[in-house]
């Protein structure tokens, strides 16, 4: 008779048998594929097969073992589609740590849902994806998907990796074109990552990647787009939106754009143009007509939000604007457009990728690229940019969402490439005056006036609509430093005018001092402490970034109780380097009364991974001086 031992032996050798000829049991997976991984890509496979301007089908293969939940975003099993996108097939299964089949799963399965929330006018655009949540981990899911499209201005760029704590067993891309359609590709850092292009012919093209080890986040990173090895690709002759293109600069794809898709898109009711002259009125100057036009368009329309690739780049028409009262970022430029037409005002859309990280139009490479659109007005020889998306910003403020970056200005005559507006670091600044008193029990009490300009205007004009809640916590946790905080009158004033946010804020805090026998002690800069955490990351691999600069000012008057002198004063204090410039002082005024300023200058800027660790005690300096005391003595 056999052994109960042996018998278990033999049924799991049978099952991890069967499962190692499937391919997909977790527990072949090597440990330096699963070292920082919340999932391996096991096959990241994409064909794509253009068969002529006007057709092109796209067929995905994923085999995924995700390890934990954060694994589950890299899944990644879902498809947009529209009436231009046939989805042919979709579907997945998912096998168990063994590589046993545990669950099918069919087109009918899988969510469909609208693309674009809150709008009926794009009801045709809908995302399948799939919803699965695991009984156990590690498991493994193979997805499966097929689409035919008419537009094929739209390439879709090649990630070899996508993000972080991700490793990939095996990338594949396959593409085949016809000879006269012009294929173009652009690779970027492809022999950083021992990628082999397999094929390169006038009709085909592969690349293999295998075994790339997951990469664990870095804080100051660069963004994963710059970081990871990725191919573009476009034809010089596409189809988008039941139109035939050609383009192979700039100009002639911007002259294509503007007459064969956004031509016909402005028209306006008769109604709407005379209503808008009216509210113009007698004025003449261009610029002034803008900023009634552009507040008129922020309190009439809001904004829907429709993910990137879908709606494509024809705007709804500016008439279904004017009547419903939204639309997506194209259809508000659009419309914003329309009615300065209609007071004889020249703009131009301007296509681009909107992000809080800066990123450009690729100018060397002519093709549809970007994912949000705002609108350019000539002014001399400028422009005044304007995000048609906000019902807050002020007139011609870009803040960080589309600054400082290259992208494309569809002009009458045709495309052009144009740098958008560079908010120097010594104009990003916040400029705080005020002043605290601590009594003899070492209690505190102060008010603090902080201006804010620049790129540091975005992140302070949104606390004039947050609720009081929301107003309190951010208080408190911006001043974090202050124990036993209780704030007071709270009173904002947005300049919009000049783009300048000022915060008027009164505030307490009991015991703010440590009182030790006859001695009090505290921190001196109580309103505007470093709070920036730089960590330390040994054996550091990524670049690091300074995405933007700023230059904080501070003057604060400082009353001390009576019946106390000062036993010890921080000196003052200045640090300079290539990262920017810090400077404290304190100024004794009489027996009881100090005044400390301070000011510091961050500079932006892409260093290296060497470099880091000189930025970190560049900060650490910074804020341990920001924490330096005052001790005084009870007379």
């Amino acid at each position: 008779m056999k052994s109960p031992v042996f018998a278990l032996f033999f049924f799991l050798f049978t099952l991890i048998s069967t499962a190692q000829k499937d391919g997909y049991s977790a527990l072949f997976i090597s440990d330096s594929l699963k070292e920082n991984a919340d999932a391996v890509v096991r096959l990241d496979q994409m064909d794509i097969t253009i068969s002529s301007q006007r057709s092109m089908n796209i067929k995905t293969q994923r085999v995924v073992t995700v390890f934990n939940q954060k694994g589950l975003e890299h899944i990644e099993a879902y498809q947009n589609y529209d009436k231009s996108i046939s989805l042919k097939n979709i579907e997945a299964v998912v096998y168990d740590l063994l590589g046993n089949e545990i669950k099918k799963i069919k087109r009918k399965d899988f969510k469909d849902q609208s693309a674009v929330s809150g709008s009926t006018l794009f009801s045709d655009n809908r995302i399948l994806y799939l919803d699965y949540t695991p009984v156990s981990y590690p498991f493994t899911i193979v997805y499966y998907s097929e689409i035919e499209s008419s537009n094929t201005a739209f390439i879709p760029r090649w990630y070899f990796l996508g993000g972080y704590n991700v490793s990939i067993q095996k990338s594949i891309l396959n593409v085949s074109f016809p000879n006269d359609l012009g294929f173009k590709k652009k690779e970027f850092l492809l022999s950083d990552f021992n990628i082999k292009k397999t094929v390169d012919t006038n009709t085909k093209l592969s690349y293999t990647a295998s075994n790339i080890l997951a990469r664990k986040a870095e804080d100051y990173s660069p963004s994963v787009g710059d970081l990871f090895p990725k191919i573009m690709m476009g034809l010089e002759k596409f189809h988008l939106e039941g139109v035939d293109g050609t383009a192979t600069t700039w100009e002639a794809f911007g002259k294509w754009y503007g007459d064969k898709i956004l031509s016909g898109t402005t028209v306006l009711p008769e109604e709407t143009k005379t209503k808008i002259k009216a509210l113009v009125g007698d004025e003449k100057d261009p610029v002034k007509k803008a900023r009634i036009i552009y507040d008129y368009v922020q309190k009439k329309s809001r904004y829907v939000n429709i993910a990137i690739g879908i709606g494509g780049w024809k705007p709804m028409l500016a008439s279904d604007v004017d009547r419903l009262g939204y639309g997506d970022c194209k259809a508000l430029s659009n419309y914003t457009k329309a009615l300065l037409q209609a007071v004889d005002v020249p703009s131009y859309n301007t296509i681009l990728y909107g992000d809080r990280y800066k990123s450009n139009i690729q100018s060397d490479f002519v093709s549809m690229q970007g994912n949000h659109m705002i609108l350019a007005i000539p002014n001399g020889d400028n422009y005044i940019w304007l995000e048609c998306t906000s019902q807050d910003d002020p007139f011609g403020y870009q803040g960080t969402f589309t600054d400082d970056r290259d992208v494309l200005v569809v002009k009458p005559e045709g495309g052009q490439i144009v740098r958008t507006k560079i908010y120097e670091d010594k104009g990003n600044t916040q400029n705080g005056k005020g002043n605290y008193i601590i009594d003899e029990n070492g209690n505190f009490s102060g008010t603090i006036s902080i201006t804010s300009q620049g790129s540091q205007y975005s992140s302070k004009s949104r606390l004039e609509n947050i609720l009081p809640t929301e107003k309190e916590a951010h208080y408190k946790s911006y001043w974090s430093n202050i124990n036993n905080i209780k704030l007071g009158k709270i009173s904002f004033v947005n300049d919009k005018e000049n783009v300048k946010f000022s915060e008027d804020v009164q505030l307490t805090a009991l015991n703010y001092c440590t009182i030790s026998g006859s001695k009090m002690i505290f921190t001196v800069d109580a309103f505007n402490q470093n709070s920036e955490n730089v960590k330390r990351i040994r054996n550091r691999k990524n670049p690091f970034q300074i995405q933007r600069g700023y230059f904080d000012t501070d003057e604060i008057e400082i009353s001390l109780p009576a019946g106390f002198s000062i036993e010890f004063l921080p000196q003052n204090f200045e640090l300079k380097g290539k990262f920017g410039e810090y400077k404290t002082e304190i100024i004794k005024k009489d027996n009881n009364k100090l005044t400390y300023k301070r000011s510091m200058f961050l500079s932006k800027g892409k260093y290296s991974n060497k470099e880091y660790d000189e930025y970190r005690l560049f900060i650490e300096q910074i804020s341990k001086n920001d924490n330096s005391k005052i001790i005084l003595t009870k007379n």
